[in-house]
């Protein structure tokens, strides 16, 4: 299915890095309202069950309180409507375990978390140009 709307889902615990990450999404040229918050692993999975539009490109934090990145990596590659969307790992683990446990569940993609604001918003431009491309193929 595809869409005009390049909804993006942040699901990340840490309020200050939603802020940020949107921001840098912005400066990117994605308006706001395209631009969707989960504060944790059960908020983006009850949020993506009512959404009427599928997003684009899911930003999943590995560790978030009730529901961690890998459990809600599984669940939404197992959910027949949802498996197609990207799911990108960004979060501030770069050790070698977390990246193949979460290939190996079927996220699209693992970035670790930038130092600076600057290389964030490179980040998500990067993040943008590829994952909201129409020629891009998930598969």
């Amino acid at each position: 299915m595809r869409n005009n709307r390049k909804i993006i889902y942040i699901a990340d615990d840490d309020e200050d890095d939603r802020e940020l990450i949107a921001d840098a999404l912005e400066e990117n040229g994605v308006p706001l309202d395209f631009i969707k918050h989960a504060h944790d692993g059960h908020d983006l999975l009850a949020k993506l069950q009512t959404e009427s539009t599928r997003p684009s490109v899911i930003l999943l934090d590995l560790n978030m309180p009730r529901m961690n990145g890998r459990e809600v990596l599984s669940a939404l590659k197992s959910d027949n409507y949802l498996s197609y969307v990207p799911v990108v790992m960004f979060t501030t683990s770069d050790l070698d375990i977390d990246i193949k446990d979460c290939y190996d569940l079927g996220c699209n993609s693992y970035m670790s978390k930038p130092n600076t604001y600057g290389d964030l918003v490179k980040a998500m431009g990067s993040t943008v140009d590829f994952w909201t491309n129409e020629s891009t193929c998930v598969v």
